[in-house]
């Protein structure tokens, strides 16, 4: 008898992505180089992962109940496991100092975090009445640029591990430091702006329905 069928394949890969936040929140903390190239390559691992398997669930119908709970947990896990660590990295003393603003402001968590924490209010509420909000362009866009910001950021952390340890010096070096700040600060700008302009879509989506359905 196969312990694990096909149509559970979606379930485990959430459940090891969930799996993957707290070794990712640890890494991240480490000085070196390795871990926190590890950590990246297991965010990176992650978000591949978190494709896939809700491209199974669609593709063959492989959609469960406990999907739809865990999956967006595993989300938010993430969001903890990588920007509590910046936030918390770049107030330290010593920090390695972050593009442009050198530390992670409060207030981008307060807008992240705030963001999720509402969307899963609303819809705690809303199902209550049987009203289902399906996950819209705008959120998907959001969490794409979320994920690039957070990759952009563990690699700048890492590469200034590597720079510390090895004496990196020089022009070379100096050209890297600017492109990877200007994507840095770019992807964080979308993820912010996307951030925002997704929660006004799902409550104009939400009010809207609530309507239709009195």
């Amino acid at each position: 008898m196969t312990v694990l069928h096909r149509s559970t394949l979606p379930n485990a890969i959430t459940v090891l992505r969930i799996l993957m936040a707290p070794a990712v929140f640890l890494l991240i903390f480490d000085a070196d180089f390795g871990p926190r190239l590890l950590a990246f390559v297991l965010f990176i691992v992650a978000g591949v992962s978190d494709l896939i398997d809700g491209n199974l669930a669609r593709k063959y119908g492989w959609i469960s109940d406990f999907g739809k709970l865990v999956d967006p947990i595993a989300d938010k896990l993430l969001l903890v496991a990588t920007f509590v660590p910046f936030y918390m990295l770049s107030h330290r003393p010593d920090a390695v100092p972050l593009p442009v603003w050198r530390t992670l402001p409060m207030w981008v968590l307060l807008v992240v975090f705030g963001r999720e924490l509402l969307i899963t209010l609303v819809r705690a509420l809303v199902a209550r009445r049987g009203i289902v909000i399906p996950a819209g362009t705008a959120g998907k866009q959001k969490a794409l640029f979320q994920n690039i910001f957070i990759g952009t950021t563990i690699a700048w952390y890492a590469l200034q591990s590597a720079a510390r340890a090895h004496g990196w010096r020089g022009r070379a070096w100096e050209a890297w430091q600017a492109f990877h700040g200007t994507v840095y600060v770019i992807t964080l700008a979308l993820a912010l702006a996307l951030t925002v302009y997704s929660l006004v879509v799902y409550l104009w989506g939400w009010r809207t329905l609530v309507r239709q359905a009195v």
